[in-house]
């Protein structure tokens, strides 16, 4: 499940790379919303490292939407 953090690559799209004060949930392409419902569709493969992955994933963007609610409620 450590792996899934290699989705974190696609910050390097992004101009500025770090913003502190920037949701990364539907604003990098594998943060979107479109990636999240595919990460939820994983669930369904019958396969269990599949399945693994796909809940990393989801962990991961739930981590990620922490930091969004977290963002929102300093400004």
């Amino acid at each position: 499940m450590a792996t899934t953090i290699v989705i974190d690559l696609d910050h390097l799209l992004a101009t500025p790379i770090f913003d502190a004060a920037r949701c990364s949930i539907n604003f990098h392409p594998l943060h979107s919303y479109y990636a999240i419902g595919f990460y939820f569709l994983l669930l369904l493969v019958p396969n269990v490292y599949v399945r693994i992955i796909s809940v990393g994933l989801l962990l991961h963007m739930f981590a990620d939407w922490q930091d969004c609610l977290w963002i929102a409620s300093s400004m």
